[in-house]
């Protein structure tokens, strides 16, 4: 006997169970239980003796996660649902009800409703430890740049020669550390004199830094002094200088402690580097790629594999006309990012991949962009080719000739070079360079005030 389990989860409140048969009739409904031992051993023994269960949930947030554990290890299938397909199937179902028990009877028919759409889920989602960490560090990297803008954006307010008197690298530790020791206040600058500034550039450089930078601040610190006079509280701005870069310091510590983690973890589950075999893909972007994407093997299609990144383009057809528009972004963020990247490196040393984005450039007016995300669900496609097969990537030529990283390069720079006139046509819109607003969304504020809505005010 084939029974299907529809829960509908809720994070705080009681979870709701339905069970219908392989016909769509119920056997009982909306059976309420929480995520406790004693609950699920009694909703499994509400159930027929020797059926094959089919679980049927929502990723409802990281509930699912021991749910989904539980049931599998009583031998049940389990299915995991997009909110917004049976959202859209709920709004058929029952147009103007919403309620656990019509989520839960509504999941348990998914099999007779939509029976294209049920994928088994092997894995345990953010229950992995390389899925759960990929995700935290590109977190990381991605609050590490917040600070780094801030930081750059609170030194233009001293002048425009911090930036690069401090080397251009604001990410770089000797930096930081200069900035988290209270070091943007140019009278402190002055004060430390130019032989204890050498001394303290020289230590947290470890000798790449000396007299020549520490002479390149104490001007730059005169030049902020005689610039603003009395009119900027120096200390004040300094201060939260300093916590920017102390915060910047904290996430850079706590990235190189994760990456040493997830090296770890990518050597587990890919021991034998296929991923990381691929041009472009190093052990963190292989560990994104690897964890985000989950077990290759699930996809019973290399198309269900580019779809899943969400890098593959819009289509709204109907009749005989068709549009393709940009990118659907239904996959996961992460990967797409860790995909992007290494669509970038990739195109650089792999000669048919260079090919193509060359005559993406080239022939098809594509911007850099635009190839990229063309050139990234290929490489992805590769990758899980090769792992399906137990091989490692191989670079070749645009014959099929097996070559080497170096004569790959050579190979690149030879034929696939994009000409700078072609670099220089994609970053113009229109024939006018973009500017700030232009790159900015279109519901965001404007940085300048409207003319177009510009009220009256009466001073009184």
């Amino acid at each position: 006997m084939r029974l299907t389990l529809g829960i509908d989860i809720a994070c705080r409140a009681a979870h709701r169970a339905s069970l219908a048969d392989a016909r769509g009739e119920f056997l009982w409904v909306a059976k309420a239980f929480r995520t406790s031992v004693a609950d699920l051993e009694a909703l499994w023994a509400a159930m027929p003796d020797e059926a094959e269960v089919t679980v049927i949930m929502e990723p409802t947030r990281n509930a699912w996660v021991p749910l989904a554990a539980w049931f599998r290890r009583r031998g049940a299938r389990v299915v995991l649902v997009p909110p917004e397909r049976s959202a859209d199937l709920r709004a058929y179902y029952a147009k103007h009800t919403k309620s656990d028990q019509l989520d839960s009877r509504l999941l348990a028919r998914l099999p007779l409703l939509h029976p294209e759409g049920l994928h088994p889920e092997h894995g345990l989602g953010p229950g992995e430890p390389l899925r759960r960490a990929t995700k935290l560090h590109s977190t990381l990297v991605h609050r590490r740049s917040q600070a780094l803008a801030r930081l750059d954006a609170l030194l233009e307010i001293m002048g425009p020669g911090w930036h690069a008197a401090l080397g251009g690298d604001l990410a770089a530790m000797t930096v930081l550390r200069f900035l988290a020791a209270g070091y943007a206040d140019p009278d402190v600058v002055r004060r430390l004199g130019r032989a204890r500034l050498t001394r303290f550039l020289y230590r947290h450089s470890r000798g790449m830094w000396g007299e020549a930078r520490a002479g390149d601040l104490l001007a730059v610190a005169a030049e902020t002094a005689a610039l603003w006079d009395d009119g900027l509280d120096h200390p004040a701005l300094a201060e939260d200088i300093a916590l920017e870069a102390r915060m910047a310091l904290t996430l850079s510590a706590e990235i190189k402690e994760l990456d040493e983690r997830i090296i770890v973890l990518v050597d587990e589950a890919d021991p034998s580097g296929i991923v990381r075999s691929a041009p472009g893909v190093g052990p963190i972007t292989g560990a994104a790629i690897l964890g985000r994407l989950g077990d290759p093997a699930r996809f019973s299609s290399l198309a269900g594999v580019r779809a899943f990144s969400g890098l593959v383009p819009r289509l709204d057809a109907s009749g005989l006309s068709g549009q393709h528009g940009g990118p659907t972004k239904r996959g996961d963020a992460v990967l797409r990012e860790a995909l992007y990247m290494a669509a970038d490196h990739a195109r650089r040393i792999d000669p048919t991949l260079a090919a193509r984005y060359h005559r993406l450039m080239t022939e098809s007016g594509k911007h850099h962009v635009s190839a990229l995300c063309h050139i990234a669900p290929t490489l992805l496609t590769r990758i899980v080719a090769c792992w399906r097969q137990g091989e490692r990537y191989v670079l070749r030529d645009v014959d099929g000739r097996i070559v080497d990283v170096a004569e790959a390069r050579t190979i690149i720079a030879a034929r696939y070079t994009v000409p700078a006139t072609v670099r220089a046509r994609g970053r113009t819109v229109g024939g006018n360079r973009t500017g700030r607003r232009s790159e900015g969304s279109r519901s965001a504020p404007s940085p300048s005030p409207s003319l177009a809505h510009a009220s009256t005010v009466v001073m009184a």
